[in-house]
């Protein structure tokens, strides 16, 4: 076990990456308020494969994306994030994603195709799991969509359900989470087009529409999302690469600009940002341009709170890039990087 660090400082950001390609477990890094620039400042490998992050208060949260699917807690008060117990059993395999929700941490657990509610103790720290939702069903694309592949599970902006993103099923489920029991009761399922791949799904501040992005054929699909009935309408499909670009590709992240007027995509293999203009309400998106991610292999993407830079990580070239956002244009120019071996997550907080 590593742990190492400097002193306390605020703001902050907390990088994640898999200890299996070297990374080196989960890294902190003060944040320059002014430039926007990363500095690591300590590490710790007490997880194996903590590729995604999400942070509440004074805890941040990992999943251990390994066969034996574990999360864990960490309390980031002081220098350097600090376990709260031993990382807890989902019951699911290879989780990619995490999300709290109603006093209950939640993991999209990938290979298992299934949604797994862990408890959270008054300290933060994770209590047994109580519920396991397991999907159904598969996709045309052989050796992708053989079955189910839950790979994020996300609250929406009102906090009356939960939504799913399944690559393997093409769909997103739409769950009600019953917080004194600690279970997810079905709710609805959303069809989209076949073999697309859904990967991760982003709101609008408004709450009103929500875009999910594919991992199999680069698009966006724009969708209303009717927050009182819990309902997902997919609208259309928007390309995230110009035409005639190199294949193949495999968009990753999605981020929604505070004002609610862009969204920005992660694209792998094409190793790109691309930059979509929103109209006013929401219900159409139109791609603008694309830029090189600053690495190779852009797995995430992070808005700082402000809405004025872009933070990637890319996983092959191991660091992430921050990215100066032209307040007119909405797009993002590069400020530039720190080294983070196998990064897979930036959070800031």
């Amino acid at each position: 076990m590593t742990v190492s660090g400097g002193p306390q400082s605020r703001p902050r950001a907390f990088i994640g990456s898999f200890t299996s390609a070297g990374g080196r477990g989960v890294l902190t890094a003060d944040v320059d308020a002014a430039t926007g620039a990363l500095t690591i400042t300590g590490t710790s490998d007490t997880v194996a494969d903590p590729s995604f992050l999400t942070l509440a208060g004074t805890t941040l949260y990992a999943v251990s994306e390994t066969e034996h699917g574990a999360a864990a807690a960490f309390d980031v008060s002081g220098a350097v994030p600090r376990p709260l117990g031993a990382p807890t059993p989902v019951h699911g395999a290879a989780p990619t994603h995490l999300c709290v929700a109603a006093g209950h941490l939640l993991t999209a657990n990938y290979t298992s195709g299934s949604v797994t509610v862990l408890p959270l103790a008054e300290d933060g720290s994770l209590r047994p799991a109580t519920d396991r939702a397991r999907h159904e069903g598969s996709g045309p694309v052989a050796g992708r969509q053989d079955a189910p592949h839950a790979h994020q599970v996300l609250p929406d902006p009102a906090g009356r359900w939960v939504t799913a993103v399944d690559l393997g099923t093409d769909s997103v489920r739409v769950y009600a989470l019953d917080a004194a029991p600690g279970a997810l009761r079905p709710h609805g399922e959303t069809a989209l087009r076949p073999g697309t791949g859904p990967r991760h799904l982003a709101f609008h501040p408004a709450g009103t529409h929500a875009y999910v992005l594919n991992e199999l054929e680069p698009t966006l699909t724009v969708c209303r999302w009717d927050a009182g009935a819990g309902v997902l309408e997919p609208l259309g499909e928007t390309p995230v690469l110009p035409e005639g670009a190199a294949e193949p590709s495999h968009p990753s992240a999605v981020v929604v600009a505070r004002d609610g007027r862009f969204l920005y995509a992660a694209v792998r293999g094409d190793d790109s940002l691309a930059v979509l203009a929103l109209d006013a309400s929401g219900g159409k998106a139109e791609l603008v341009t694309t830029v090189p991610c600053g690495g190779h292999w852009p797995r995430d993407l992070t808005l700082d709170p402000a809405g004025r830079r872009l933070y990637a990580a890319n996983e092959r070239s191991g660091d992430v890039t921050w990215f100066d956002i032209d307040a007119e244009t909405g797009v993002p120019h590069r400020a530039g990087a720190v080294e983070a071996p196998a990064a897979s997550c930036v959070v800031l907080g």
